[in-house]
């Protein structure tokens, strides 16, 4: 098995996080996305979207990390915690993923990543209230229960950790949203080598991040 990633991309890290938590072994291979080598014509080949993470088993390629989440989950896992076979509770598991990507991540990056990192811009200030709408959401979803999609942890908060960890590095008040602010917490205390998969990622990132801000302050 092998994934294609790079450490500064937080869907990367997800399923890095979540491939520990089922203890598998991947054979990891580090694209530089700064020098364009996802655009190389060999891994094109097998990734069209030229985008990481990656995931090849055997005879399947999965790109989009909450597709590889839900594959290694129904392929690898023990049991059926992390992606419920139960109708009515993976439905909630899918409708979180689907809110990180079509609500809090697609407002989150098109309010303070895309800007600074690709257009040379400060933040879109007249995106925040949707990232807060986001967020709020997100703390609503929380109320009364420990992780994101109920009582036990699911690929949902695999999915969504990352992100939120971004945000609160960049200083997104996260003091506002008590319950995704204590779910962060729990999260860094439960999932496994989190500082080296996630944290480690995290910081290389912030680098970049910051250097960019500093070039258009």
């Amino acid at each position: 098995m092998e994934l294609y990633y790079n450490p500064m991309s937080f869907p990367s890290r997800s399923v890095l996080l979540f491939a520990k938590a089922l203890d598998l072994t991947m054979e990891l291979k580090e694209l530089d996305l700064l020098a364009g080598e996802q655009f190389a014509e060999d891994f094109i080949k097998i990734n069209p979207q030229h985008c990481v993470p990656l995931l090849v088993d055997g005879d399947i390629a999965l790109s989009e990390s909450r597709a590889i989440l839900i594959y290694l989950a129904d392929e690898y896992g023990k049991d059926d915690s992390y992606y419920p076979k139960d109708n009515k509770e993976r439905a909630i598991v899918n409708q979180r993923l689907f809110f990180d990507l079509g609500s809090l991540t697609n407002r989150f990056l098109e309010t303070y990543i895309i800007p600074i990192l690709w257009r040379g811009r400060g933040v879109n200030e007249e995106m925040v209230p949707k990232v807060e709408d986001s967020f709020t959401i997100l703390n609503t979803y929380l109320n009364g229960k420990d992780w994101i999609a109920g009582d036990q942890i699911t690929i949902a908060d695999y999915s969504l950790v990352t992100l939120v960890s971004i945000a609160e590095a960049i200083g997104f008040d996260l003091t506002r949203y008590e319950n995704v602010a204590n779910w962060l917490a729990r999260c860094k205390d439960t999932m496994e080598d989190y500082e080296e998969l996630n944290q480690n990622g995290l910081d290389k990132f912030m680098t970049l991040y910051n250097e960019k801000l500093s070039q258009i302050e």
